[in-house]
């Protein structure tokens, strides 16, 4: 008698202990999801802040343009579409993780952060042209400005 009830023991105890890895592999998992989830949101706050930046600097760079007229026109039009372009499929973004993250698998939540990732890596060169554009652009103005003012 005393055989069966050390392997009733022995069994309760390892189905208890395979009851707390398998609550702590799952909580585990919910905080590495709910992680997933914070860093897919911060990337798209700041892929979202890259595009208005941007947009912003092509705004100010073609106000700066289009007061002298000696200046090539700027394709501002295309540079307007290709911004909203990108904010249109960071919203389409927003709204998969709205839709579909509850449901998504660990392979999709991470497949979407890395995306916005290699769009933020994208960006990160046109964004620091366009500073040294905007740079150049208004030491051109002032260089301008103060030779008309010299004449």
């Amino acid at each position: 008698m005393n055989f069966f009830l050390t392997l009733g023991l022995v069994a309760l105890l390892l189905l208890l202990l395979g009851l707390a890895g398998t609550a702590l592999l799952l909580r585990r998992r919910q905080g590495l999801r709910g992680s997933s989830l914070t860093t897919l949101l911060d990337l798209a706050d700041r892929l979202e802040a890259d595009l208005k930046t941007c947009r912003a600097g092509l705004q100010q760079a073609h106000a700066v343009m289009s007061l002298n007229p000696d200046l090539p026109a700027a394709s501002e039009q295309e540079a307007r579409h290709a911004i909203d372009a990108g904010l249109r499929a960071l919203l389409q973004q927003r709204l998969w993780i709205r839709d579909h993250s509850p449901g998504a698998s660990q392979r999709e939540l991470d497949a979407a952060a890395t995306s916005m990732r290699d769009t933020r890596s994208r960006l990160q060169p046109l964004l620091q042209a366009l500073v040294q554009a905007q740079t150049d652009l208004d030491s051109a103005m002032r260089e301008h400005i103060r030779r008309e003012s010299d004449a």
